[in-house]
């Protein structure tokens, strides 16, 4: 799965769960609620002030 700034919080989970630990760094502590996986990887990263870019390029460079 190819991972954009669009891309839900849940969604991007149900593809890959070993990716949480990337959310929860940027300090998304509530990643099994539900406002937060109906937000899109960009609406997260502006919440927490984190560079959506280069929070992208992890997650598309994971390999879990």
């Amino acid at each position: 799965m190819k991972y954009t700034k669009n891309t839900l919080i849940g969604e991007a989970l149900d593809a890959d769960i070993t990716l949480a630990p990337y959310f929860l760094e940027m300090g998304m502590h509530c990643l099994g609620c539900p406002s937060s996986r109906g937000e899109s990887i960009e609406e997260a990263c502006m919440v927490h002030g984190v560079d959506c870019d280069a929070l992208l390029e992890k997650l598309n460079a994971h390999q879990g």
